[in-house]
Parts: C-alpha cells; sequence; structure tokens
C-alpha cells in the first residue's frame, strides 16, 4: 500500500435517475481536483433507496450506459472509482452490485450484495430478498494503491465477510451503504470502528445524504476510519466530500504493537 488521499462523496439522490448520476460526477470531479485518488460513491448513489422506484427504473434499462460513463469518469480523471452500487440486471436477476474501476477505465472488481437487509421493526419494515438476489462471493483486489475489498450495507454486520477479506490480504475496506435513522444511530459507528479495529484496516463508509422527503431516510454521517478504529472524517447529513489521508505507515505500526492476525488461534475457531 502506498500513501494517499482518499474521498467519500455524500451526494443526495434525486429521483431523477439522469440527474443524480451528473451530479454525482460533479462531486467526484470536485474530489479528483482536490487530489484524491480513490473515491468512493454511497450505496444506489442515484436514486432514494426506494426498492419499488429502484427496480421499475432496472426494468426500464440496464445500467451499462451509467457504467461506461463512470469508467469514462475514472478514465479522465485518473482515479480510482468505487462506484457506489447499482441495481444490476444479470441474467434473470437483480444484484446489488458496486464496481471498482482503475484510472484506465476497467473493471478491477465487482462485488454483489451478499446478506440482504429482511427486516421488520416497528418503524421500518424492508425485504430486500423481495427485490435482489444475494451474491455468492468475497474477493480483493491488489491495485496500485494497495490491496481493497468491498462490502455492501448490511454485509458489515456479518464479522466473518470483512475478516476473510482481510485474510486475503485487504488493507483498505470500502462500504457502500445506506443505513437509516433506525439503524444508523444505533450502530453505524460501532460497526464500522469495529471492522477497522479487529481487522487492523482502513475502513470507508459511504452513505447518501439525507432526505426528508423520501420514504426511507438515509443516516448520512459517511466516514473514514483508521486501522486504530479511530475515525479521521465523519460528514454530518447534508450533502458533502469527506477527506482523508490513508497511511501505511500507520497501519504497519499498528500491526506491529498489535499482531492481532498473526495471533489468531485457528485450531480453536475450526471447532
Amino acid at each position: 500500500m502506498i500513501k494517499f488521499k482518499m474521498a467519500v462523496c455524500q451526494n443526495k439522490p434525486a429521483r431523477d435517475k439522469a440527474a443524480s448520476i451528473f451530479h454525482a460526477v460533479e462531486m467526484i470531479e470536485k474530489a479528483a481536483k482536490n487530489g484524491a485518488e480513490l473515491i468512493v460513491l454511497p450505496e444506489i448513489f442515484y436514486h432514494p433507496y426506494e426498492l419499488e422506484n429502484i427496480l421499475e427504473l432496472t426494468e426500464e434499462a440496464d445500467d451499462s450506459e451509467t457504467l461506461d460513463y463512470l469508467k469514462d469518469c475514472a478514465r479522465r480523471l485518473k482515479i480510482h472509482l468505487c462506484a457506489g452500487s447499482m441495481a444490476i440486471r444479470d441474467g434473470n436477476e437483480i444484484f446489488n452490485r458496486s464496481y471498482l474501476i482503475s484510472p484506465e477505465g476497467k473493471i478491477l472488481l465487482k462485488h454483489d450484495k451478499c446478506h440482504l437487509f429482511d427486516v421488520n421493526f416497528k418503524e421500518l419494515k424492508v425485504k430486500e430478498s423481495s427485490f435482489f438476489s444475494p451474491g455468492n462471493a468475497l474477493n480483493v483486489v491488489e491495485t496500485e494503491l494497495g490491496k481493497i475489498g468491498i462490502l455492501i450495507c448490511y454485509d458489515i454486520r456479518f464479522p466473518e465477510a470483512a475478516r476473510m477479506l482481510a485474510l486475503a490480504g485487504a488493507e483498505i475496506l470500502l462500504v457502500p451503504a445506506v443505513f437509516n435513522t433506525v439503524t444508523g444511530p444505533a450502530h453505524w459507528n460501532l460497526l464500522f470502528r469495529t471492522r477497522a479495529v479487529e481487522n487492523q484496516i482502513y475502513v470507508a463508509a459511504a452513505s447518501p445524504a439525507r432526505d426528508n422527503d423520501a420514504l426511507y431516510q438515509a443516516y448520512g454521517h459517511s466516514m473514514i476510519i483508521d486501522p486504530w478504529g479511530e475515525i479521521m472524517t465523519e460528514a454530518e447529513t447534508d450533502e458533502s466530500i469527506i477527506y482523508s489521508d490513508v497511511d501505511p505507515g500507520k497501519m504497519n505500526d499498528i500491526r506491529g504493537r498489535l499482531p492481532l492476525l498473526k495471533h489468531r488461534r485457528k485450531e480453536l475457531y475450526a471447532k
């Protein structure tokens, strides 16, 4: 891993998909102008997280044009871009899928959300499995910046997923996510900081900005967290771009002083 600047764009999606994508690219351009070499977008960055409406957009057209647009953006700006996530039709199934795009405009990594958010709270009922198929893979890619893995939102609640990526060499974990105003205040900081601490990796949590008129209100509070669990930068609920330096020296120092991954006793866990 090398030292570089990372940015998270906490955009506020509109119900006009084309306008949302255009505005997200404006934010990406601003982040790149400010020196960010890796830029992360939120989960379903182009529309409020209203699943029936997102599915309707997916039925109308696939997202190959959106992906091509983002690939051109990464190539033009010479950045690594985590394209948040998009509802992608693949054969007869629809996946909540994230892509990591290289400065050459090539797809380095894709991740399909593996754990689907089916919950029944008094204040909130969601059943993602009615819309999406779950992914079945957890992968890491080696890039010019470092080794990167991706999870999406609910995936972060399952420690095995992040640990598998860390054991595969991940140094940076990118997590496009839309926690809500029920789960966010309770668990957002706790979960993301814990995954950073227990795996001694950098974690970027990318949320959309809050839309008080949306049926599903995003929590906001995008963050970049270091391997010690320190929140290096955090957004509020409004639109913003947050930045932080990613430093391999800090990660190596923490792992050297507190070698958690080396101290694992795999023979116990197998039982």
